[in-house]
């Protein structure tokens, strides 16, 4: 059967926000003051949290709200006057009054919130996982507005409510003890929304920016509005191992988080906590592209591979074939995540001469896979280990034997033969590996 994994599954179908991660964690029976103890270690002020069950749509899920308790006499509802930048009102009321940097629950920078988490009680891979996510959305927020980290005073990141749902999704992850997190691909709205610096599109500039180059899946559905917004896309960012279709697994408990906004349809995320075996984690579908070309010359073929490998193709090989009139030709195939599957399409027909290519999806079962660095005299020194149960592969790193070869003069296997003596003594402790949580820190 294999090492029992515990799985928490995002499903994300309208989309994802740090007050709807929150509820949804909340909802799978987390207990509340066991969440607020942990919360009120982070020692933030000027807030209340209201958690609360509400009916959508038919639909039993927890609304998580955070109410700001200022000097002012502030008023709660579906209005705040607290500071936003690019995260809007899918997390909390229908309308926002934004105001600037001076506003007293804005003007935190990032060096802020990282003093105010590491000056707090919590747990070290919950401080470890929450600045993570606030340094991806300071990094978009960065890039949007064309500043560096430091010189940003972050509208949204900097909010009180916003601190609360991302710290407060950091201490649900573990309270839940999860070893692994999915999410499936993310979806949101179109069309325009009114922040603090006018009126932009959707998705926002900040969630392309953390989604770019994370092949994170993004579908556009026909909703008038954001349904993703910064928070949301960084915790499920800096969290999900992958993005794609639920894991064959044994289902326990389901939660769902409340949106705040009516959308036409359930407005919420839903979270699905189960099992599985490590055994059935080492099945995955993947795409099987290829096509047949005559009229190249290998070169180009070989250009075309490399361009493929450095657009994440799993592997690229080549077969030689006869086509009509006995024509020596080239079949060219293509292993690839399903979610990289256009990309890789666009790259075959930009690189080659071909005018379409087949398509299958092929299973497949893959060894568990980690590289361990191993220190030498000659410096650190990789070697990939594979391992399903008792089976234990391993095979240095070709690269850097060969960088001590060329260093040394030393013969190639020489260096080999050094480097597996090493991985001979790591067997026995990989053999004797228990299932260790995983540190959702550092997905």
């Amino acid at each position: 059967m294999g090492i029992i994994m515990k799985v928490l599954y995002f499903d994300c179908f309208s989309g994802i926000s740090g007050d709807m991660s929150l509820g949804a964690m909340l909802d799978l029976g987390i207990d509340i003051n066991e969440f607020k103890k942990e919360l009120n270690k982070l020692k933030l002020e000027g807030y209340e949290i209201v958690i609360q069950k509400t009916v959508k749509n038919g639909i039993t899920g927890t609304d998580v709200e955070v109410l700001l308790i200022d000097h002012d006499d502030h008023e709660h509802g579906d209005q705040h006057d607290h500071e936003h930048g690019d995260q809007h009102d899918h997390e909390h009321g229908d309308q926002h009054d934004h105001k600037h940097d001076n506003d007293q629950h804005g003007g935190r920078n990032f060096k802020n919130i990282v003093d105010l988490i590491n000056a707090s009680d919590l747990r070290q891979k919950v401080k470890d996982f929450s600045i993570k996510v606030f340094k991806e959305i300071a990094k978009a927020e960065a890039k949007v507005h064309n500043k560096t980290i430091d010189e940003v005073h972050f509208h949204e990141v900097g909010a009180i409510d916003s601190i609360v749902d991302i710290v407060g999704a950091a201490i649900c992850v573990d309270l839940l003890c999860v070893d692994r997190v999915y999410s499936s691909p993310l979806h949101d709205g179109y069309g325009f929304i009114k922040c603090q610096h006018g009126i932009i599109p959707v998705p926002v500039p900040a969630v392309l920016e953390i989604l770019a180059e994370s092949k994170i899946p993004l579908i556009t559905e026909d909703i008038n509005t954001e349904l993703v917004t910064p928070t949301g896309a960084g915790i499920i960012k800096c969290l999900a191992e992958s993005f794609s279709k639920m894991p064959s697994m044994i289902i326990e408990k389901i939660g769902y988080g409340m949106g705040k906004k009516d959308t036409g349809r359930l407005n919420a995320l839903r979270v699905v906590l189960g099992t599985l075996s490590e055994e059935d984690n080492l099945y995955e579908e993947i795409s099987v592209l290829e096509t047949n070309i005559d009229d190249m010359s290998s070169e180009i073929l070989g250009f075309t591979a490399e361009k493929l490998f450095e657009c994440g193709a799993l592997d690229v090989f080549f077969t030689p074939i006869y086509m009509k009139k006995n024509r020596p030709a080239t079949i060219l195939t293509v292993l690839a995540k399903k979610e990289q599957e256009e990309l890789i399409v666009d790259t075959i027909l930009k690189q080659t001469s071909t005018l379409g290519v087949r398509r299958s999806i092929s299973g497949r079962y893959c060894m568990k896979r980690e590289t361990v660095i191993i220190k030498t005299e000659f410096g650190d020194m990789r070697i990939k280990f594979a391992t399903k149960g008792e089976i234990i592969k391993w095979a240095p790193e070709y690269e850097d034997c060969k960088t001590v070869a060329n260093k040394t003069g030393m013969p190639l296997h020489t260096v080999y033969a050094m480097v597996n003596e090493h991985a001979a003594k790591l067997q026995e402790g990989l053999r004797k590996r228990v299932n260790i949580r995983a540190d959702f820190s550092i997905t």
